[in-house]
């Protein structure tokens, strides 16, 4: 049964890649529109998450950017129609490279043929185009390159975004069980590594740092990945536009890590709140951020 499933997604998915973006886009909006209604719960999370980091705005500017963030999540995920499984001269026309010529040339080019290749980590926040960034990046890299991924309940849908993720360059497909001994293997031969720790990924593992003022469960990989590979982090962020998408690419950390990794994952965060602030409908507000508490605080969301 999952077989012809996984036919059908993709059946569907190719005729989807074939609208204009404008037709894609406007089916998106309206598909964010239905979202917000049918899914409360989710509606809630975000709500939830809005006020705690923008504990200014009115309840009905709230209520705005929710009903927005549903918008750029289903438009966003019906991009992924012509992302992964349109053709790559369609895929480069709606993409555009911005910032840091320096970091640009670091992520793109690969070091795979230099003596002692230079270790890169990409920091990638939860912006509604992050898949757009690692399709990209696929594409253009001449070395190999790795991201962390979290497997999907279902399996039809599991096998076709490892499949999606995967159709360009020379990707590995990690889960957090496989450990970090691989992947920072990796990183000392010149695999560049798209790290995206700004999740709430449980209790293990994790330390609470603030996020936008709140304490909030954050796992400090990039901070600890940089260390035992002595990486550079240069964070990447994707903007959506009427065209397609924009990623820049930002000036790597500097002086980064430190000795302290729970400083090293709050500036993380701190970074990122700026990032956000900039483009605040466009960050995953569906997730909950917030979920795992310290010393049994309740829960955010009940």
């Amino acid at each position: 049964m999952a077989w012809p499933m996984r036919v059908l997604l993709v059946l569907w998915m190719n005729a989807l890649s074939l609208l204009p973006l404008r037709v894609l886009r406007a089916l998106g909006s309206s598909l964010g529109r239905v979202l917000y209604h049918a899914v409360p719960k989710r509606a809630h999370v975000a709500r939830v998450n809005l006020k705690r980091c923008f504990p200014h705005w009115s309840d009905a500017l709230v209520e705005t950017h929710v009903r927005l963030a549903f918008q750029y999540f289903a438009k966003a995920w019906l991009d992924r129609a012509w992302l992964w499984h349109g053709s790559a001269s369609k895929i480069q026309s709606r993409v555009k490279w911005l910032g840091s010529h320096e970091g640009l040339a670091l992520i793109l080019n690969g070091a795979e043929h230099t003596l002692k290749p230079e270790a890169v980590i990409v920091f990638a926040p939860h912006f509604v185009g992050l898949d757009v960034a690692w399709t990209a990046l696929s594409m253009q890299r001449a070395g190999p390159l790795s991201t962390i991924y979290t497997p999907q309940s279902s399996k039809v849908a599991d096998a076709w975004m490892r499949a999606s993720r995967a159709r360009f360059g020379r990707v590995n497909l990690f889960t957090r069980e496989d450990g970090v001994k691989r992947i920072v293997s990796g990183l000392k031969k010149g695999a560049l590594l798209y790290l995206l720790p700004d999740m709430n990924f449980g209790p293990e593992e994790s330390i609470f740092v603030p996020f936008f003022g709140t304490p909030a469960a954050t796992v400090p990989s990039l901070s600890r990945f940089a260390k035992l590979s002595g990486a550079r982090v240069i964070p990447v962020t994707t903007q959506m536009t009427p065209l397609g998408y924009e990623i820049t690419v930002h000036d790597s950390f500097k002086a980064f890590p430190s000795e302290d990794f729970v400083q090293d994952t709050a500036f993380m965060n701190q970074w990122l709140e700026r990032e956000i602030e900039a483009r605040p409908d466009q960050y995953f507000w569906l997730h909950k951020r917030f979920k795992t508490r310290p010393d049994s605080e309740q829960s955010f969301y009940d």
